[in-house]
């Protein structure tokens, strides 16, 4: 399974990404979140998302100082809050969580919302960045294509990653097939859903029936069966250790289709087109 884990994606600037992570939105600062990740990598996963909103980058980067596995066996990604977008704003931004983090370079820098007026000076500032060597993938979370049409039609570097929320309730087929056109790999936030409401769907428990399976489990293999990389957020080890063990089965076209078929284009969080910046 580790082996599974380290594996990746390739980025359209040749960067290997883990297509699992671990994701830690709300997980508490010292010991929560320290504890998830030194659990997930100890597990096999090398992929860990933060953001500066969430207010534990300083534990993420505790537990990845004593988690003993090499840097460059990792796979560090965090974002710039909206308060902080702009060009300078996001450069001091960066500076910040890079300290917090405890690290030289970030894998892959995220803007985390598309904050009308201000992404593109962001994007500028990520460019910079990426230019320099301190990050080595810079993308953006939340972006709809019109949103990627207005920053592409002015920036030298094309993003590499689109973050978005996804989950078989929101499947964002038409962002996909624009993501894939464009060469950007997209990864889902809050794949399984907020509450555990997905996790008691009769379909999505019916198929893990069908291959041993928990309905957690067949989300996250949908998932990767879509080209999608997914990041599950969990503080508990052995829902941490269970998330990762998605690499043994293949669901079949039909279950593909009939969780595709699940589609209600319900959104959990903000609508990146009407969220209050």
């Amino acid at each position: 399974m580790a082996n599974h884990l380290a594996e990746g994606t390739t980025l359209s600037n040749g960067v290997k990404m883990p297509r699992v992570g671990l994701g830690v939105w709300k997980s508490k600062e010292g010991s929560e979140v320290e504890n998830a990740v030194k659990a997930a990598i100890k597990a096999g996963y090398r992929s860990i998302d933060t953001a500066a909103v969430y207010g534990n980058e300083t534990g993420v980067g505790k537990a990845l100082q004593e988690c003993g596995v090499p840097r460059e066996e990792l796979f560090i990604t965090t974002k710039v809050w909206n308060a902080d977008q702009g060009y300078d704003s996001t450069l001091q931004a960066f500076e910040t969580s890079l300290n917090k983090l405890g690290l030289e370079y970030i894998d892959l820098y995220l803007i985390h919302w598309p904050v009308k007026g201000k992404y593109k000076d962001t994007w500028r500032a990520l460019e910079k960045l990426y230019k320099e060597e301190r990050v080595r993938a810079i993308g953006v979370s939340n972006f709809q294509p019109h949103h990627l049409d207005d920053l592409m039609a002015d920036s030298e570097i094309k993003p590499m990653v689109n973050q978005v929320e996804f989950h078989p309730l929101l499947n964002q087929k038409e962002l996909r097939a624009y993501c894939k056109k464009h060469g950007i790999q997209m990864e889902a936030w809050s794949p399984l859903g907020q509450g555990g409401e997905l996790l008691k769907h009769p379909v999505l428990i019916e198929i893990g029936d069908k291959y041993g399976k928990t309905a957690a489990q067949v989300i996250l293999r949908w998932d990767l069966q879509h080209e999608i990389v997914t990041i599950p957020k969990s503080v508990h080890e052995e829902r941490i250790i269970q998330n990762a063990d998605v690499f043994d089965f293949t669901l079949s076209a039909e279950d593909m289709e009939r969780i595709d078929a699940l589609n209600e284009d319900k959104r959990i969080g903000p609508d990146p087109d009407n969220f209050d910046f």
